[in-house]
């Protein structure tokens, strides 16, 4: 089920319960503070005994995955938004760091567990990334924005076997 059409089911729902107790406080010419009262227990009631079906919380337990392939691809997709297109980073709603001559991303595993776990506003990306597509965007921001850290005698890349390494 697309989540549009499951956020309207479940917002009917909602709605549906709250309609009984809605519906007798119009009949009531003074209900007043009541009324607020009366239908915001009926959505506390709607919420609490809403059970949902086998399929709605198997939607809901399966992560929808990134299909790009590709360090560039995936970054474009999924980072750029917040880290901007030249992973110069943002300030505006939170602060996202520049990813540009960024000494941190000198090693894998930071960018890794990061990408995979998140961290403070990031949200974290192994859920919708594979091994090997967190492997290839952690390798194309340590070689790309002024970061060398891929290439040339000290530079390490990347592997899908250490991205393993770091989930649970």
């Amino acid at each position: 089920m697309k989540p549009l059409p499951l956020t309207l089911i479940l917002s009917g729902l909602a709605l549906g319960a709250s309609l009984p107790v809605l519906s007798q406080t119009q009949d009531q010419p003074d209900a007043g503070a009541e009324t607020g009262e009366i239908a915001e227990s009926g959505q506390r009631e709607a919420f609490r005994t809403f059970e949902p079906s086998d399929e709605e919380q198997a939607y809901f337990a399966e992560t929808a995955k990134l299909t790009q392939q590709g360090g560039e691809a995936i970054y474009r997709a999924v980072c750029s938004g917040c880290h901007m297109p030249e992973g110069e980073g943002a300030v505006g709603a939170g602060m996202y760091p520049a990813l540009a001559d960024n000494e941190m991303l000198e090693f894998p595993e930071y960018p890794i567990y990061v990408i995979v776990h998140g961290q403070k506003a990031m949200p974290p990306l192994g859920g919708i990334l594979d091994d090997e597509q967190v492997a290839e965007v952690t390798n194309y921001i340590r070689s790309n924005f002024g970061n060398d850290y891929v290439e040339g005698e000290e530079g390490i890349a990347a592997t899908p076997e250490d991205v393993a390494g770091v989930r649970p």
